[in-house]
């Protein structure tokens, strides 16, 4: 059905992937342009191209390659606008290059646009279908591991454990929290675990109930929480939101609160002054 279109391809496939690199190198943003290098871009141009031809010979093989290219164009960055775009220029140069050539005249005009619709639509979707897949499986895996990284509880001594928290706390992650201080205290055998909320911005009701309720946990598992890395405006805030915070202990670095978990698990910071 499309073998016209096939064999001109095939023919003239290192000039119409030069104009059609040329095109979208003139349509693609500046910013895009500097992040992906004229080598990168120039293989992965190639590599569309062959996949195109490929949609006209066999579909298998047309799948396997989209499958592959989506996920590297993913990785790239490529944006999504990008690559459609990239598909409909590359059936413009093809449309352009076969009217040159009179392949495409008058008398055939109507049929032969009909045959770059059926071409072109089909794949069209398949190309977005596949981008998308691999971008949400993408997005999906980031995701998976921003949430083991953005409640650690990290070991710092035997029986005392820190937990570092950066950024805005919301339910999934106050579970997630949860989850990590109750298994991390036992993991550890921790009998003090250190909450630090230096790099949380806003401590408001939600994120002080979250934190009395993690707290609490730890409790019943045997173990004693303390909050520290409370500065002045997060204390004025507390104070006049009306949170109670009497139930566990409270210091204003990490350091102090680190002095203060050695005490409570009868050890302490002596000087060693002399010694080399």
């Amino acid at each position: 059905m499309f073998s016209e279109v096939t064999d001109y391809i095939h023919d003239n496939k290192s000039e119409i992937t030069s104009i059609w690199m040329e095109r979208m190198r003139n349509e693609a943003d500046e910013k895009f342009l500097q992040v992906v290098s004229d080598q990168v871009f120039t293989k992965t141009s190639h590599e569309f191209v062959e996949m195109i031809a490929s949609n006209l010979r066999d579909s298998k093989e047309f799948n396997s390659r989209l499958e592959d290219f989506a996920e590297k164009v993913v990785r790239l960055g490529w944006p999504l606008t990008f690559v459609t775009t990239a598909l409909g220029t590359f059936g413009k140069v093809v449309y352009e290059g076969m009217t040159n050539d009179q392949l495409i005249t008058d008398e055939n005009h109507a049929a032969q646009v009909e045959k770059f619709d059926q071409w072109l639509t089909p794949m069209y979707n398949k190309v977005v279908k596949a981008y998308t897949e691999s971008w949400e499986r993408t997005v999906s895996l980031q995701k998976i591991a921003l949430q083991e990284l953005s409640a650690p509880l990290i070991p710092v001594f035997e029986k005392i454990s820190i937990m570092p928290l950066v950024g805005t706390i919301d339910t999934e992650r106050a579970r997630l929290i949860m989850e990590n201080l109750l298994n991390g205290v036992v993991k550890h055998r921790a009998e003090v675990v250190l909450i630090d909320i230096t790099g949380v911005p806003v401590v408001d009701t939600m994120v002080a109930h979250h934190i009395i309720q993690a707290a609490e946990a730890v409790r019943l598992v045997g173990a004693k929480c303390m909050l520290v890395g409370i500065r002045p405006e997060i204390a004025q805030t507390i104070v006049n939101l009306g949170i109670d915070l009497n139930q566990f202990s409270t210091n204003s670095t990490l350091r102090k609160g680190i002095e203060k978990a050695l005490e409570m698990t009868n050890r302490k910071i002596v000087s060693a002054e002399g010694l080399e």
